[in-house]
């Protein structure tokens, strides 16, 4: 079991800012051996999951079979997928789809309408909890004492100056959008960027969340509680609906 752990251990060590890795970048990151770390990478290179040019290691397409058999009993992506093409295209801003895992969120489904982050996002990106409106909406649906073990176990930093610095503000950040329903995170990802984001309910049970990012010169927040809000929570009744139905 502990070898299988730090198999996918290295596989999680690859992201979006680090797709091509050494065998040294993989040791460090994953705090094992070099000899260690060069056992994990050709047992996934003979797998299929890795590929190298000799000196740098990336992923390949086959890593998504590892997460295909969860979207697929989940159902939620194929469910959510036409009311997120709906939503942006009244909207024109891009909408998406996550679940919480740990202390991150990572996208289950998505349309994207125009780069507004730095980092490209796409089904299977991660970002901290703490700093997304997806991420605080999942947060507040769990207990306050779960909530507070997986802030604490993250370990919530700034991503920008106006990110929400340690377990305590964001744990009273949690009790407004409990409150009210909703999440909305004002630049505190990245620079330029606002989002808002509403829980998606299956059987009573907060199962994902749904959210509208917008570029901060397009939309102030009190526009996008006025305008976006009230579209973004009419589409999360409509999946949840399906999601009834299926």
């Amino acid at each position: 079991m502990q070898a299988f752990a730090r198999g996918l251990a290295v596989i999680r060590c690859f992201d979006a800012e680090h797709p091509e890795l050494s065998l040294a970048d993989v040791a460090r990151r994953t705090g094992t051996t070099r000899a260690a770390a060069r056992r994990f990478l050709l047992t996934l290179l003979d797998l299929g999951y890795v590929s190298t040019d000799g000196g740098t290691f990336r992923l390949t397409p086959r890593v998504l079979d590892l997460g295909y058999s969860y979207l697929s009993s989940l159902s939620l992506p194929e469910v959510a997928q036409p009311h997120l093409e709906r939503l942006s295209a009244q909207l024109q801003e891009s909408c998406s789809v996550s679940v919480l895992d740990g202390g991150d969120i990572v996208y289950v489904a998505r349309v994207a309408t125009r780069r507004i982050m730095s980092t490209a996002i796409t089904v299977g990106t991660r970002f901290p909890a703490h700093a997304t409106s997806m991420g605080r909406v999942l947060l507040a649906a769990l207990d306050p004492a779960q909530a507070a073990a997986r802030l604490e176990e993250a370990d919530p930093r700034a991503l920008t100056e106006r990110t929400l610095r340690g377990a305590g503000p964001v744990l009273a950040e949690l009790a407004r959008v409990r409150r009210q329903g909703f999440a909305l995170v004002d630049q505190e990802l990245e620079d330029g960027v606002r989002s808002v984001a509403v829980p998606l309910h299956r059987d009573g049970d907060v199962v994902a969340a749904v959210n509208v990012s917008v570029p901060a010169s397009r939309f102030t927040t009190a526009q996008l509680r006025r305008d976006v809000l009230p579209q973004l929570r009419e589409c999360a009744r409509a999946v949840e609906e399906d999601l009834t139905r299926g």
